[in-house]
């Protein structure tokens, strides 16, 4: 028997954006995964490379816990948050992504000294440049995404290509 397309759901974005006063460097997806969501914080699918990332950009131990994530990002000066505050998606498939409402981005941008903006994907790039360029005078840059859907990327070339995130950070 065929397995039945997944429906979509209304989603709407659970988790805080991590960031302090001294965050420089805002990484943007599009909207926490199912799994994220589950276990309430970013990039928390088991096979999503992120956390890799990062910690082999700044040669530390791959971070375990949310809190040691958190820290990790902030340490560095990484604010995380998403592109979207709501849309409907099936399953965790940012192609199935509709009815978009953005999160307005000035929460973190008026009070971290934000120098960069990442999106982590080709979705969450164009959601940006669609819902928030026009009201945000900080660019994005396009970086890969480290989704298990993304597998064809390597996690060598995942951390060559999110290289330019560094002179940003501390």
């Amino acid at each position: 028997m065929a397995k039945l397309r997944e429906q979509a759901e209304k989603v709407i974005h659970p988790l805080e954006p991590v960031f302090d006063d001294r965050s420089r460097v805002l990484i943007l997806g599009t909207m926490p995964s199912p799994k994220s969501r589950e276990t309430g914080f970013y990039y928390n699918h088991p096979q999503n490379r992120f956390w890799k990332v990062i910690a082999a950009l700044f040669d530390e131990p791959l971070p375990a816990t949310n809190g040691e994530k958190r820290a990790l990002a902030l340490r560095h000066g990484i604010a995380l948050w998403d592109v979207l505050a709501s849309c409907a998606i099936q399953g965790a498939a940012d192609s199935t992504i509709t009815d978009c409402s953005p999160n307005d981005l000035s929460r973190i941008t008026d009070a971290a000294p934000i120098e960069a903006i990442f999106c982590t994907g080709a979705k969450s790039f164009d959601l940006f440049n669609r819902f928030c360029a026009p009201t945000c005078s900080i660019p994005a840059v396009r970086l890969p995404s480290t989704s298990p859907a993304n597998a064809r990327v390597t996690l060598a070339d995942l951390v060559e290509a999110y290289q330019p995130i560094l002179p940003h950070t501390f």
